[in-house]
């Protein structure tokens, strides 16, 4: 803002002048009151303090000595209780040492009696350009911090840059997302690093496994419930989803919902109310809805175990967690991070791999994903004698690992060759184990479309239900 200027319309900023001399307060009043500053005066610094304890003020200015609190102490309480709101200190009795203590304080400027009215202005002018340079750069600050992966979220594979480049896309709007993923892959780190990427970011994020509570139970703890809406119903509850208004609701493993709760779900998401338990009233919330789940969610639509309008409404962006054994290099940064983690809680001195650990790290197929690499290195480091973990400090199944390949026949004997239905057959069995038993995933891999590897699936007898 230029010297003289007023202040942009709707920016009116407030400012409070504290002097017991009232000639000087009236002139300080009208001068910054004439550029369009919005003006509060009191005549001690008590009374000022009390003032700033109720109001919100763009600057202070205040004479140094009065009676009571002085300015130098009003400047040290402000700089002790609102370190952001800056803090003029103006004197008759202008000396090095009384500057020196006015800054020591915590002041922004030191003004000496008597001065040219365009001083005082100056330096409030620059006083609010400072103030609001500094809430910049703290915005600036909170929104790098937001939209920067989560430290706990490691990945720098292709697989994993795909996965971070989605959520970076998405985070920052309402929509509705579905992870999907093989057990112990990450699925809630994901939706832990969508929520706090996102403007909701610092609201709640309230997570509940579907799979962990029979269907009455899971729709009051997900809807609420009035006071003796049941038996054990002994207050009322608002629900999860009320708890998370402003924030993120992360319902996990939703695939094992029963039919009767996704009905219910569905009409919650479409009319963005609850109608809790034994209640009659619609109660309204304002939660992003996160869902999860290790299944295959479009088989089980095609069984008719998991409703298609649901499916549809949850799934508005999907992120597909690769399995670890898909992250390459990735599982020793994952390792690594989980000696730091687990090091020091277990009183060991461990800093590192040893190859011959990286390399079985490496080979390991890792059927319980990032939670078994979890596992395994908190068991090394409990039983590790040196500063780097070696194999024998290693579970016997990562030890011993032999990594499998698809071989149709290791043989020169004709009579040991197999016909193509034998090798179609054990191929389509290696794509199944390769994606978790994931159907969706292996027909895209095999090339087929779903009704021929179900047909494949039931003529080979291959895979579950």
């Amino acid at each position: 803002m230029l010297q003289g200027e007023k202040p942009k319309a709707g920016k009116r900023a407030r400012i409070l002048v504290v002097d017991d001399e009232p000639e000087m307060t009236r002139v300080i009043e009208q001068a910054l009151t004439r550029r369009g500053y919005d003006l509060s005066t009191r005549q001690s610094a008590e009374g000022a303090w009390e003032a700033l304890e109720r109001e919100d003020f763009d600057v202070v200015v205040t004479d140094l000595n009065m009676r009571g609190m002085t300015g130098v102490e009003l400047t040290e309480k402000v700089a002790r209780n609102r370190k952001d709101l800056p803090v003029i200190v103006i004197t008759a009795f202008g000396s090095l040492e009384t500057a020196i203590a006015t800054m020591r304080a915590g002041a922004y400027d030191f003004l000496t009696k008597p001065f040219e009215i365009d001083q005082l202005v100056v330096a409030v002018e620059r006083a609010i350009s400072n103030a609001e340079l500094r809430e910049e750069v703290k915005r600036l600050r909170e929104e790098v911090a937001r939209t920067k992966p989560s430290p706990d979220f490691v990945g720098d594979s292709a697989a994993m840059k795909k996965v971070h480049e989605v959520i970076a896309r998405v985070a920052d709007t309402d929509a509705t997302v579905l992870v999907t993923g093989e057990s112990g892959s990450g699925k809630e780190l994901v939706a832990r690093d969508v929520h706090k990427r996102s403007r909701r970011g610092t609201g709640p994020f309230v997570a509940i496994n579907c799979a962990a509570l029979p269907e009455t139970l899971l729709e009051s703890e997900l809807f609420g419930h009035l006071k003796g809406a049941f038996t054990d119903a002994r207050s009322t509850s608002r629900g999860l989803f009320v708890e998370a208004s402003g924030g993120t609701l992360f319902l996990d493993e939703i695939g094992e919902m029963t039919p009767g709760m996704q009905a219910k779900l569905l009409r919650s998401l479409e009319e963005r109310a609850v109608r809790p338990v034994g209640g009659t009233a619609e109660v309204p919330f304002d939660a992003r809805l996160v869902a999860a789940t290790n299944r295959d969610l479009e088989s089980l639509v095609e069984s008719g175990k998991f409703r298609e309008d649901l499916y549809y409404r949850i799934n508005v962006v999907h992120i597909e967690v690769p399995p670890l054994r898909a992250r390459g290099n990735d599982v020793l940064l994952l390792a690594q991070q989980f000696i730091h983690r687990f090091a020091g809680p277990l009183g060991k001195n461990v800093r590192g791999l040893s190859d011959a650990v990286a390399e079985r790290l490496l080979s390991y197929a890792w059927p319980g994903n990032v939670r078994e690499l979890q596992n395994c290195i908190e068991r090394a480091i409990a039983l590790a004698r040196f500063e780097e973990l070696t194999v024998e400090d290693l579970p016997p199944k990562v030890r011993d690992y032999k990594p499998s390949s698809f071989v149709v026949v290791a043989t020169e004997d004709p009579t040991d060759l197999v016909t193509m239905e034998e090798v179609e057959r054990r191929y389509i069995q290696r794509v199944l184990e390769a994606v978790g038993q994931n159907k969706t995933q292996a027909a895209k891999v095999l090339g087929f479309d779903r009704t021929t590897l179900y047909r494949k699936l039931e003529r080979y007898k291959l895979g579950g239900p």
